[in-house]
């Protein structure tokens, strides 16, 4: 009994000495390895708020907090509630994606009402009119402001300048029943996120597509607009232009544009047919004097690109709104760039912005 009682302390001691430093190293955080710092710099590079303490090095425990408040804004977004349209699905054409939803504002003394016309992203692949999220419907009608929200064929549908030429087409309808819906038809602006950028601002600087001569009424309306706002939009739909614009002789075209200009092979990029696409594509290439201010607003800063950065980060660069701002300070057209290193001044926000043009 006595030789039981002696070991069985002895034994314990062995035992945490053999076990002590395995149980220890479950307890800590493994060192982060090659591969995990790899994907925090280039987490990084896609995010740089999510370095929270401002020290150029990103830890785990700010990925985790960063993401758990992206999911927290996520929510939030999703629980904004939008007042039901006054005319939904109006067709514009005979595919179900032509089409819109109208949110008709309050006139007073019958007068006509400005419009703001919404125009979905989702890189000409995705997204709907119904994706509405933090947009504020109600803040535009309680200024008096009526809205829609446009839908457009997708890139699965058949590519560029389908897509542009729908919106253009929505917005003619609209202003052939401007009669009818009591909107001012001189009073219209569009705004969007990514592929709705690019397409309002292609409206924006585009030649008027009216038809004075046609047979149909819809044909012959205007497609100028006052303003274009964008969130995180592209000038350029032309990777030539993007791999001088960020010096990135390397940059591989994003997966969206292939069917976007219906792309086919590696080869397809150097014809004339696609670069010509290419180049018609780009609203910055229909800059000209005549042409309405626009709002651009991006979530992050100017961050180098190279051929490994993330084409998420670079075909929402705010670099592509910088460039935009350089050719329309030329020509004296007012363009706000913003992003966390540049406030809106002198406006409050984009939404801010397309109000007051719309009220001048």
């Amino acid at each position: 009994m006595k030789s039981a009682r002696f070991f069985a302390p002895l034994l314990l001691c062995m035992l945490s000495f053999l076990c002590g430093p395995h149980l220890l190293a479950q307890n800590q955080t493994p060192a982060p390895s090659s591969d995990t710092d790899d994907r925090f710099r280039k987490f990084l590079t896609q995010f740089p708020q999510s370095d929270l303490d401002k020290d150029g090095i990103l830890t785990r425990e700010e990925v985790q907090k960063f993401n758990a408040q992206r999911r927290q804004n996520q929510d939030r977004q999703q629980r904004v509630q939008h007042p039901a349209p006054t005319h939904a699905d109006v067709s514009y054409g005979d595919h179900q994606k032509q089409a819109f939803d109208l949110w008709l504002a309050d006139s007073k003394d019958d007068n006509p009402t400005p419009l703001a016309i919404y125009i979905h992203g989702g890189g000409f692949r995705g997204g709907d009119k119904s994706g509405l999220g933090r947009v504020p419907v109600q803040r535009f009608l309680d200024a008096g402001i009526s809205f829609a929200s446009m839908n457009y064929r997708l890139s699965d549908v058949g590519p560029y300048p389908m897509q542009m030429e729908d919106a253009a087409r929505g917005l003619q309808l609209i202003r052939s029943r401007a009669k009818k819906w009591n909107l001012d038809p001189e009073k219209i602006a569009c705004f969007g996120g990514s592929a709705g950028a690019g397409i309002s601002l292609w409206l924006a600087f585009g030649d008027d597509r009216a038809d004075p001569d046609s047979d149909d009424p819809v044909a012959r309306q205007s497609t100028r607009i006052v303003a274009a706002a964008t969130m995180g939009g592209q000038s350029t739909y032309d990777i030539r232009t993007f791999r001088e614009w960020f010096d990135a002789p390397e940059l591989p075209p994003h997966p969206a544009l292939e069917p976007f200009y219906a792309v086919e092979s590696e080869e397809d990029w150097e014809s004339a047919r696609v670069q010509n696409l290419m180049e018609q594509a780009s609203a910055i290439t229909h800059l000209t004097k005549d042409d309405p201010p626009v709002f651009m607003t991006y979530s992050n800063k100017d961050v180098p690109v190279d051929k490994d950065t993330a084409g998420g980060v670079w075909v929402h660069h705010v670099r592509l709104g910088l460039k935009l701002k350089e050719a329309m300070d030329k020509l004296g057209i007012e363009c706000i760039v913003t992003n966390p290193e540049q406030p809106a001044d002198p406006y409050e926000d984009l939404e801010d912005f397309i109000t007051q043009k719309l009220l001048e």
